[in-house]
């Protein structure tokens, strides 16, 4: 049976909201087909702003693969700011998607793409506006089953209660085996209703329902036992893996917004993985092994992306972009086929030892010269051993001289604070790198006008790193030491140098409820939910973040349990603790983890293992997989672009 637009009654709040163009969709190449013509009905969601949600690669890709398929439709939805969902609470309107301006809870499933932990309130609020009961444990078989995926989706247990399955790792085949799995319940009539259809998924082996896993608590409040508690249903969850990038060349049509975005480029993921080793990186550790797109794939798709966006900007993505082995023929041969247009190129993410100025200049050849961004992550030479972060602040020099020397004049430095073993001395140390990069840019510059910003995250301990057992920094000493950072770069002896130095940071609030969701278990959950009836929403934003409210909660809910937050954040774990993932395999050694956390506090440093022999992590192995990477030897086809 069909289902009606909500549009007609949205369209009347439109004009009292605050950049309603967000909401009206009919983006270029968004995709709205027929709802009778589909098995299966997905609706995908970012659970951010619009403006954060739209440009991301994971959904737009997912978005693509599943509006491919004949028997299935997918449509996006995005958090809704505070001022549209009140008055769609006055006026009976529910969670939407921006596509067909369907009710979200129509649709067979709800696929939601965690990037961070602070997007955990905003599900609750767009479970709850589309009708869908927040805890999983009461839904029917009419309701969507809710998919939680991303990077964050390695520890769902914080959102067990409120998720029905999380599936690990890559989605491009995840998405496809789950609609066949859907598919066939449905056309079988829907045998054994939602517990089964949940079983079915779960025997996938890499589809994780909580419901089916019974969580026991010792004496000493951790977790003594994580075991299923039905057949049919595996002991471990592993992560899917996709091997070949080049099967797999989305998005070829990318999404163009209405509304201003945070990124407004057309971006392709040029290699997935990496194994440069940095402790703190989740991201780096999960996405193991590396798998490089070729050149030819490359090539072919930012011509069909630009063909069919527009877009004046190509982001050669990944963890590490300068790190695929053919890095200097890609972009090379990508200045070369759009030289004299309007296309500009950019390595959104660079390593200060994989960059060089030839690579610079190639990208900005057609007269782009952004600001160069590096991330040292610590100011130190020992903190950097720490965190295997193997740059020196001679390496560092050295490149942002050569920068500096052939015309650039702003670069920009990440840092972390609050990282294992830190001292106040390492933190300050981030001021005189600055400084000696001004020193050094001057002289080879032959300029005054040169600038560097210094930007500073606070450090959030992750699960399946080696940094998962490491106690966090609290907030205070985070703020301290910041505040003696910023007197240090503006101190009255360089003055000079300090007011060509930026300096951008969060204070350490935040990243500790981040550190509360990331490390948490199922107890955490009561947590979310008192937050989020207490108005809890958009928390990745700071003028709606009110870290007063979590404390408030996280103590009212946690106490009652025999735990704290810092029970779960500023405590360090030991090596027999039940961790609560352990029984979801990122492919990664738990050994392997330990023993490279004894090595941080050793500050031994650990090789790449893409260029020497394997150090026995235990992803290829586990994951019956292998680093794919080149040379290959081969150039771009040489394609005449248009404009």
């Amino acid at each position: 049976m069909s289902v009606e637009s909500v549009f007609p009654r949205l369209e009347a709040l439109l004009p009292r909201v605050s950049k309603p163009v967000q909401y009206v969709g009919g983006e270029l190449n968004a995709t709205v087909k027929d709802w009778d013509s589909a098995d299966v009905r997905w609706a995908l969601m970012y659970p951010d702003a619009y403006e954060v949600g739209l440009p991301n690669q994971g959904v737009m890709i997912l978005y693509e693969v599943l509006n491919e398929r004949p028997d299935a439709l997918a449509e996006r939805t995005y958090a809704v700011w505070p001022d549209l969902e009140a008055l769609m609470r006055e006026h009976g309107v529910p969670q939407f998607t921006v596509d067909g301006h369907r009710p979200v809870g129509e649709f067979d499933l709800l696929g939601v793409s965690f990037a961070t932990e602070l997007g955990y309130t905003n599900l609750l609020t767009a479970l709850d506006l589309a009708g869908i009961p927040l805890h999983a444990a009461e839904r029917t078989v009419d309701h969507p089953v809710v998919v939680a995926g991303g990077h964050a989706a390695f520890n769902p247990e914080p959102i067990a209660d409120f998720v029905d399955v999380a599936v690990l790792g890559d989605g491009e085949e995840s998405v496809g085996e789950i609609t066949d799995i859907v598919k066939a319940w449905k056309a079988q009539g829907r045998p054994g209703g939602r517990d089964e259809l949940l079983t079915r998924l779960a025997e996938t082996g890499s589809v994780y329902v909580p419901k089916f896993y019974d969580v026991e608590y010792g004496a000493d409040h951790a977790i003594a036992s994580v075991t299923p508690n039905r057949d049919r249903v595996p002991q471990r969850v592993s992560k899917r893996t996709t091997m070949d990038l080049d099967a797999w060349p989305y998005p070829k049509k990318p999404l163009v917004p209405l509304a201003e975005s945070v990124h407004e480029r057309m971006s392709v993921e040029i290699f997935r993985g990496c194994t440069r080793g940095c402790r703190f990186c989740q991201a780096g550790m999960i996405t193991r092994p590396v798998r490089e797109r070729s050149i030819e794939g490359i090539g072919d798709m930012v011509h069909k992306g630009l063909a069919a966006s527009g877009f004046e900007e190509v982001g050669l993505l990944s963890l590490s972009s300068a790190d695929h082995s053919e890095i200097g023929e890609i972009t090379k041969g990508l200045a070369d086929r759009y030289e004299g247009t309007n296309t500009g190129l950019s390595l959104p993410s660079t390593r200060v030892d994989a960059f060089n100025i030839d690579l610079a200049n190639e990208l900005s050849r057609n007269g782009r010269r952004s600001g160069l961004t590096f991330a040292p992550e610590g100011g130190s030479e020992r903190i950097r051993k720490v965190i295997n972060k193997m740059v020196s602040e001679d390496d560092l020099i050295r490149t942002v001289s050569a920068a500096y020397a052939n015309g650039w004049r702003q670069v920009k430095l990440y840092f972390m604070c609050g990282l294992p073993t830190e001292t106040d001395d390492d933190v300050l140390q981030i001021a005189e790198m600055a400084k000696n990069v001004i020193r050094e840019g001057r002289k080879a510059s032959g300029r005054k006008d040169i600038r560097c910003t210094i930007s500073i995250g606070g450090f959030v301990p992750k699960p399946h790193t080696p940094f998962q057992w490491a106690s966090q920094c609290d907030p205070d000493t985070v703020d301290d030491r910041l505040r003696k950072l910023r007197t240090a770069v503006n101190s009255d002896s360089d003055r000079s140098l300090g007011r060509n130095i930026g300096m951008r940071y969060h204070d350490g609030k935040p990243s500790l409820v981040e550190g509360l969701l990331s490390r948490g278990d199922r107890r955490v959950g009561r947590v979310i939910e008192a937050v989020w009836r207490d108005g809890g929403r958009f928390d990745g934003w700071t003028e709606h973040f009110s870290y007063e409210r979590w404390i408030r909660c996280g103590t009212t809910e946690l106490e009652q349990l025999g735990v704290d937050v810092a029970w779960f954040t500023t405590r360090e774990r030991t090596e027999e603790e039940v961790l609560p993932w352990d029984h979801l395999d990122s492919g990664l050694d738990k050994q392997w983890l330990w023993d490279d956390w004894q090595d941080s506090l050793s500050e031994e440093e650990q090789d790449d293992c893409r260029w020497t022999p394997c150090f026995d992590c235990g992803v290829c192995p586990s994951m019956g997989t292998d680093i794919e990477v080149g040379p290959t030897g081969r150039t771009l086809l040489p394609i005449t672009p248009v404009g």
